[in-house]
């Protein structure tokens, strides 16, 4: 059990859609801290989230997760967005308080969580680094070799001396990341600003974490399954706030590329004036005989009203689930118009760029402001550009 450097047993945490009654429940809350008392009774926090009532419109956006991680492991979480993982992070850096459940964390804690988190955007990345290096109790003597190292890492020799305001946000990353990790915390975490990186710094990352992780245990938040396969010793994919599965990496994202890839194409209205219904996918088709493949995807749907100006993207991914490319008619000058009734929508991609691979096609039909959404489907597509051949879903949207 010495070991054990993160235990969670039983933590949940909720937030209200409402601004106004947020207000008030803090409040409300803020004075049974004070009191000695809990919502829920008792007081201390109460053990699960059966033991909590949640009052309207109050929702969990973390229930009841318990797992433990020990020195030497590398935990992935996993998840669509909205999943609660953020949220759960915040947790364990101490940031926000949960309402049920406990959390025990031994050992010193760099997190990684926010562009820039815990720096002052007017002082110099040098002063920043002096400031953070203190806090965490460095020596003097020991301040300009690791600022120095610091720096080396995150290769801002040039603009070390800058303010911190005037970084990149890709700057920002690697100054924090480079921080957190050469303090030599006994837990790590790290939510998904990495992806912020460039390629070669990410290589740097991903490589110190393992070079370090037989003295660390690590938490990382990462949309990329590769990311997640090649540093992780384990993982837990989180599901409306809830651990749907936790294990062994390659038995979790198993589990989570099955669950995208069968998850049914749905039509989804966020905003604008028409409505889009009854798509059918119709034909997919690729012409390989250019130097670069053409595409063809064909259309059927109803359409409520009339619709000028409609862009439409075409977004390709990997089957990790990675967004490589995207093709969007705008780009191309290429105006959509759909009339009141029954639509045939002919998408053609002249240039499919794409490397070798296995891609999923997600189609987005949006206005000319690409805000207002009338459709985003899965289509289902599966393109190959290894075998030139494009595989159809049997089902109809």
């Amino acid at each position: 059990m010495s070991d054990v450097l993160v235990k969670i047993d039983n933590v949940s945490k909720r937030f209200c859609r409402s601004l106004k009654r947020s207000l008030w429940y803090g409040l409300q809350d803020l004075g049974s801290e004070i009191g000695g008392r809990r919502h829920g009774g008792g007081s201390g926090l109460p053990q699960s989230s059966a033991d909590v009532q949640l009052r309207p419109d109050e929702f969990w956006a973390v229930k009841d997760v318990s797992f433990e991680l020990r020195r030497g492991e590398c935990l992935g979480l996993i998840g669509r967005n909205g999943a609660g993982k953020t949220t759960l992070l915040r947790m364990l850096n101490g940031l926000i308080k949960p309402d049920t459940g406990r959390i025990e964390m031994k050992g010193n804690v760099g997190a990684l969580i926010a562009l820039g988190a815990g720096f002052n955007p007017l002082l110099t990345g040098r002063e920043n680094l002096k400031i953070a290096c203190s806090i965490n109790g460095l020596a003097n003597k020991d301040l300009s070799k690791a600022i120095d190292q610091i720096t080396d890492f995150a290769d801002l020799h040039d603009f070390i001396d800058s303010p911190l305001q005037s970084y990149s946000s890709g700057m920002a990353v690697r100054l924090g990341f480079s921080t957190a990790i050469f303090l030599t915390p006994d837990i790590l975490i790290i939510d998904e600003v990495l992806a912020v990186g460039d390629i070669d710094f990410r290589v740097k990352c991903y490589n110190l974490i393992r070079d370090r992780l037989s003295k660390t245990a690590v938490i990382l938040v990462s949309h990329n399954t590769f990311d997640i396969q090649k540093v992780c010793t384990n993982a837990m994919l989180l599901n409306n706030g809830q651990v749907d599965h936790f294990g062994k990496k390659e038995f979790v994202l198993k589990e989570y590329l099955a669950a995208a890839k069968n998850k049914q194409p749905t039509e989804l209205s966020y905003t604008g004036d028409g409505k889009i219904d009854g798509v059918v996918l119709q034909s997919a088709i690729v012409d390989y005989t250019h130097i670069l493949p053409k595409a063809l995807i064909c259309l059927k749907f109803f359409c409520s009203i009339d619709l000028e100006c409609v862009v439409v993207r075409c977004v390709f991914f990997l089957q990790s689930g990675e967004i490589v490319a995207e093709w969007c008619s705008s780009d191309y000058f290429i105006q959509y118009s759909l009339k009141e009734g029954v639509n045939r929508l002919d998408v053609c991609i002249k240039d499919l760029r794409l490397t070798s691979s296995l891609y999923d096609v997600v189609l987005v039909i949006t206005d000319s402001s690409r805000v207002g959404y009338y459709l985003r489907i899965n289509t289902g597509i599966t393109l190959d550009v290894r075998t030139s051949r494009v595989g159809l879903p049997a089902y109809r949207i």
